[in-house]
């Protein structure tokens, strides 16, 4: 029969777990840093692990610069912000994403620097920041090298320079939404490399003719080499959309969005 205080110390450890878990503690990959992403990113909102923020990458990396992701969160009701990070990454914050007129959900590439946890958060109207995430494994040193159009130097030539098109239909919305893909050409440095400073897109949004913003992004060192971003309508959108964007030395990025759907 166990010693009073090995049922005292059971019980202590039980009511310990179950508070873990209410807080959103008992983190289903078991990573040592998600105590620490945790207090950096939520503070002391609410934060629960939930199935409906689906995130799906590869299982395996072969380019860990540019790997790719898409975020799910329909199955949440007034998402307002959409947060993506990764656990292992010496820069962890990949962007952040506020879906104004648009579906919770996206498409994007990232840097990954060694096998990680790639999570995504969506904070919803009353507060609580709704986690999901996937594994990406890989052979790493995506944030400490520079990339393709930095090493060849005609990153200077392209530089801020932004398209996008519309699509008829979406593979997260159906045949009644509508998908929207925009590129914009930048090194996206993330200033890890010797010799060359962070330099990145840090502000993007898009707006329609009459200036009204649909969705609203930050990005930050992680995102890729000439991003490509991928964002869902609920329905059909008018021709006339504009891309404009700022990076961290101020330099401006404008684009209009080719294409028209009928």
């Amino acid at each position: 029969m166990p010693s009073r205080r090995a049922v005292l110390s059971l019980l202590a450890a039980s009511v310990v777990c179950a508070a873990a878990h209410a807080d959103g503690g008992d983190d289903p990959f078991g990573s040592l840093q998600w105590p620490d992403l945790k207090r950096e990113f939520f503070g002391t909102a609410k934060v629960v692990f939930d199935e409906r923020v689906q995130v799906r990458g590869p299982a395996f990396a072969e380019d860990p610069m540019n790997v790719p992701i898409s975020v799910s969160a329909l199955g949440l009701p007034d998402v307002e912000t959409i947060v993506v990070f990764v656990d292992r990454n010496p820069i962890r914050k990949v962007l952040e994403y506020q879906p104004l007129a648009t579906l919770a959900s996206l498409g994007l590439r990232f840097k990954l620097e060694q096998a990680s946890p790639v999570r995504a958060a969506a904070r919803t109207k009353d507060g609580v920041w709704h986690v999901g995430g996937t594994q990406v494994d890989s052979s790493g040193g995506g944030c400490t090298v520079s990339g393709a159009t930095r090493k060849d130097g005609s990153w200077t030539q392209t530089l801020g320079q932004a398209r996008g098109k519309l699509f008829a239909s979406s593979p997260v919305g159906g045949e009644n939404a509508s998908r929207l893909r925009v590129m914009v050409m930048h090194p996206m440095d993330t200033g890890l490399v010797g010799g060359i400073p962070a330099f990145y897109v840090n502000r993007l949004a898009v707006r329609d003719e009459q200036g009204r913003e649909l969705l609203r992004l930050a990005t930050f060192e992680p995102v890729s080499e000439n991003p490509v971003f991928s964002f869902d309508f609920p329905g059909r959108v008018a021709g006339g959309l504009r891309l404009t964007g700022t990076d961290n030395n101020g330099n401006r990025i404008e684009g209009r969005i080719e294409g028209r759907i009928e």
